[in-house]
């Protein structure tokens, strides 16, 4: 790739052919490029030993029976281990237990206490009108003619069977 008429780009960016950087000459940027290559070597090779490493260890885990969510099982445990050993754990932790024993925190946990309580009662409450209303309303005559209807129809359309009378059930055997 040319950057300017006459001069070309290495693999490394310097530029052959061109202006050199200010302060440098020649000679300091050929050293400063052989020294660059040999660094990028160096890290290519490093590479391919860590992945060769890394190979290693995932085989010599897999014949020890190590499966990948035990090793993050592992991980997790040692990772929170250290959470709880560190200075803004241990920090916020004695801060909690401080705001845990002061005196705005004991009376909004007992304020809220008391809304749970008071919530609760009139859930209950509640739920006691709603089942003694249904009640009143299955006692009443026009729900009784209701289930009768439906009980009529159900007769008609079924039919007799299971042994059954002849005659029409009733809201005395409802199964309500």
């Amino acid at each position: 790739q040319a950057l300017f008429p006459g001069s070309s780009k290495s693999s490394t960016g310097v530029t052959s052919g061109g202006t050199l950087p200010p302060g440098l000459t020649e000679e300091e940027a050929e050293e400063i490029q052989v020294e660059l290559t040999k660094v990028e070597d160096e890290i290519q090779t490093l590479r391919q030993v860590l992945v060769v490493k890394e190979r290693h260890a995932t085989e010599l885990k897999r014949r020890l029976g190590i499966g990948p969510l035990s090793e993050i099982k592992q991980n997790f445990t040692k990772g929170w281990h250290e959470v709880q050993c560190s200075n803004a754990y241990l920090t916020a932790s004695a801060t909690f237990e401080e705001i845990g024993r002061s005196d705005a925190y004991k009376k909004t946990q007992e304020t809220l206490s008391q809304a749970g309580h008071m919530t609760s009662a009139a859930f209950s409450s509640m739920g006691s009108a709603i089942r003694n209303r249904f009640g009143e309303i299955r006692n009443s005559p026009s729900f009784k003619s209701f289930e009768d209807k439906v009980e009529n129809m159900k007769y008609k359309v079924m039919g007799r069977s299971n042994g059954e009378s002849d005659h029409s059930p009733t809201s005395n055997n409802a199964p309500f």
